[in-house]
Protein backbone atom coordinates (compact mmCIF):
# COMPACT_ATOMS: atom_id res chain seq x y z
CA UNK A 1 0.00 0.00 0.00
CA UNK A 2 1.12 3.63 -0.92
CA UNK A 3 2.18 5.46 1.79
CA UNK A 4 0.13 8.54 3.24
CA UNK A 5 2.07 10.93 1.79
CA UNK A 6 2.08 9.33 -1.57
CA UNK A 7 -1.79 9.51 -1.72
CA UNK A 8 -2.11 12.46 -0.47
CA UNK A 9 0.11 13.95 -3.51
CA UNK A 10 -2.47 11.94 -5.86
CA UNK A 11 -5.67 13.54 -4.32
CA UNK A 12 -4.14 16.84 -4.87
CA UNK A 13 -3.00 16.29 -7.93
CA UNK A 14 -6.78 15.30 -9.21
CA UNK A 15 -7.74 17.85 -7.42
CA UNK A 16 -5.46 20.03 -9.49
CA UNK A 17 -6.86 18.59 -12.61
CA UNK A 18 -10.65 19.33 -11.79
CA UNK A 19 -10.01 23.28 -11.03
CA UNK A 20 -8.48 23.49 -14.20
CA UNK A 21 -11.36 22.67 -16.02
CA UNK A 22 -10.53 18.60 -16.60
CA UNK A 23 -13.34 17.30 -14.68
CA UNK A 24 -15.33 15.58 -17.61
CA UNK A 25 -14.88 15.63 -21.22
CA UNK A 26 -16.18 13.75 -24.34
CA UNK A 27 -14.57 12.08 -27.25
CA UNK A 28 -17.09 10.96 -30.08
CA UNK A 29 -19.17 9.00 -27.70
CA UNK A 30 -17.38 8.86 -25.07
CA UNK A 31 -17.69 10.51 -22.04
CA UNK A 32 -15.03 10.32 -19.14
CA UNK A 33 -15.56 12.23 -15.72
CA UNK A 34 -12.94 12.35 -12.89
CA UNK A 35 -13.88 12.09 -9.22
CA UNK A 36 -15.96 14.47 -7.15
CA UNK A 37 -14.23 17.46 -5.80
CA UNK A 38 -16.17 17.38 -2.84
CA UNK A 39 -15.38 13.60 -2.64
CA UNK A 40 -11.97 14.13 -3.35
CA UNK A 41 -11.68 17.46 -0.76
CA UNK A 42 -12.94 15.29 1.82
CA UNK A 43 -9.89 12.51 1.28
CA UNK A 44 -7.48 15.55 1.82
CA UNK A 45 -8.23 16.18 4.72
CA UNK A 46 -8.24 12.87 5.84
CA UNK A 47 -4.97 12.20 4.53
CA UNK A 48 -4.16 15.18 6.40
CA UNK A 49 -5.27 14.58 9.50
CA UNK A 50 -3.70 11.07 9.09
CA UNK A 51 -0.31 12.86 8.28
CA UNK A 52 -0.22 15.02 11.08
CA UNK A 53 -1.33 12.15 13.54
CA UNK A 54 1.38 10.25 12.09
CA UNK A 55 3.73 12.89 12.76
CA UNK A 56 2.77 12.93 16.81
CA UNK A 57 0.29 16.30 15.83
CA UNK A 58 -2.72 17.43 15.15
CA UNK A 59 -4.33 19.82 12.33
CA UNK A 60 -6.66 22.06 12.71
CA UNK A 61 -8.12 23.61 9.01
CA UNK A 62 -11.44 24.94 7.49
CA UNK A 63 -13.14 23.54 4.76
CA UNK A 64 -15.83 25.66 2.13
CA UNK A 65 -18.37 24.39 1.14
CA UNK A 66 -19.82 24.34 -2.26
CA UNK A 67 -23.56 25.83 -2.93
Amino acid sequence: MDTLVTQLERVQKAIAAIEEGAQEYQIGTRKLTKGDLATLYGREADLKAAIAAQNGGTITFAQMGML
